[in-house]
């Protein structure tokens, strides 16, 4: 029994290198043979469409920025380097960009209807906005706190997405972000602050 025990942790983490080895040896490929980039790109699509959509706000907005993401990666990947920084983190990055530049160029926010956003994202999220806005349980006021967190500034809203969308750890995130998994964390309780502090505000706007 002792044993068995033993086995299960050790086999558990060999699987997990043998999916890194195999993701390292896919882009390796992938710098030179566009099949290998098209199974990079089936495994890893659906995730950044969510990330973008959630930030965009706007379904066919998602589906082209989403395909822009994916041509840059096409296009650079190329001057990829594993050092330590997993494939999906590099494509976040990417994606994180794509969102700002359009931002910028459009000079606008669009709001999400709460049906879209429940489709598109993550299952769990409606739970884990739930449990962040504590007695946000009426239709209106989730739409207000999703309204307040496009309020708040690029590097924020891109925590709070990894956060509750991907549902990524600290340490996760620190890498996409490139910051210590302490600093993620005290970022995270000032962002989660100023919501609360923007979410008052837009209470007495009304």
């Amino acid at each position: 029994m002792v044993a068995e025990t033993v086995a299960h942790p050790s086999a558990a983490s060999e699987h997990a290198f043998e999916q890194a080895m195999d993701e390292q040896e896919l882009v390796r490929r992938a710098k030179t043979d566009a099949e290998a980039f098209g199974v990079l790109y089936e495994q890893h699509v659906a995730a950044i469409y969510r990330y973008v959509f959630y930030r965009v706000g706007n379904i066919e907005d998602a589906e082209d920025l989403t395909a822009r993401v994916f041509m840059q990666a096409l296009k650079h990947i190329g001057n990829y380097n594993d050092r330590g920084l997993p494939f999906t983190a590099w494509l976040y990055r990417i994606a994180h960009n794509v969102v700002v530049n359009f931002r910028r160029d459009q000079r606008r926010r669009p709001a999400v209807p709460l049906e879209h956003l429940c489709d598109a994202a993550h299952p769990r999220f409606v739970q884990e906005v739930e449990d962040l806005a504590h007695r946000l349980d009426h239709e209106r006021q989730r739409q207000r706190l999703l309204n307040a967190i496009r309020r708040l500034p690029e590097d924020r809203q891109h925590l709070l997405v990894l956060k509750f969308v991907e549902q990524l750890s600290n340490a996760e995130i620190g890498r996409i972000m490139n910051r210590s998994e302490g600093a993620v964390k005290s970022l995270y309780h000032r962002t989660l602050a100023q919501l609360r502090d923007l979410l008052c505000e837009m209470e007495e706007e009304q």
